[in-house]
């Protein structure tokens, strides 16, 4: 793996009517609520200045290697990002109150609670190949394929997964997710840990056998 990665940043590309509204202006607030300017966000976050800007003007839809990885610099949620409101823990979340919300021709719906370390999150991909270059951004990845077939590319080698398949995988590895079918989308669950909780269960030791 090369010795420095940056996360992918999609090519340019009109927002549409199903981005979320809003999202440029809280972007802006999130950065400037950590002091940062563009060049410092840009830095922390291997974004460029122009990409960001770009964001927060609302001219971008943001990948979600790029909402993941902003969401970790502005010590905030994707969720929050997209303009879900704020509230107290959640155990249990109901399918009919599970908003989608879209970014980068994806559609995403909430499947954990946003106050935690984990990032839980029902996703629906289009058919068609992804355009663009690999994503790469710091945690780890969990996928679980429910509709459809998945087509991972992992560092350039591509598998092939099934309703049922589970995929588990370094996010700095390059990777590509894309539906295996020019004319079905696929959907699979995604969980994203953030590199803290990374380096934290790394240090468990694992428990002894029975």
């Amino acid at each position: 793996m090369p010795g420095t990665t940056s996360v992918s940043q999609p090519s340019a590309e009109p927002v549409s009517e199903t981005a979320a509204p809003g999202l440029g202006e809280r972007l802006k607030q999130a950065r400037l609520g950590h002091g940062l300017t563009l060049e410092d966000a840009a830095g922390v976050s291997g974004l460029s200045i122009a990409y960001l800007s770009r964001l927060e003007n609302e001219r971008r839809q943001p990948s979600l290697p790029a909402l993941l990885t902003l969401a970790r610099v502005y010590s905030t949620t994707v969720a929050a990002l997209l303009g879900e409101r704020a509230g107290g823990e959640e155990t249990v979340i109901r399918a009919k109150s599970a908003e989608p919300f879209h970014a980068h021709g994806w559609t995403y719906w909430r499947a954990g609670s946003p106050r935690r370390g984990m990032q839980a999150l029902r996703v629906r991909v289009p058919p068609g190949r992804a355009t663009g270059p690999a994503r790469v951004h710091p945690g780890e990845e969990w996928l679980h394929v429910l509709k459809g077939q998945l087509r991972l590319t992992l560092d350039g080698t591509t598998h092939l997964l099934a309703p049922g398949d589970v995929a588990h995988f370094d996010s700095a590895t390059p990777h590509v997710m894309e539906s295996a079918d020019d004319h079905v989308p696929v959907e699979f669950l995604m969980v994203h840990a953030a590199p803290a909780m990374v380096a934290f269960t790394a240090c468990v030791p694992t428990a002894p056998p029975h």
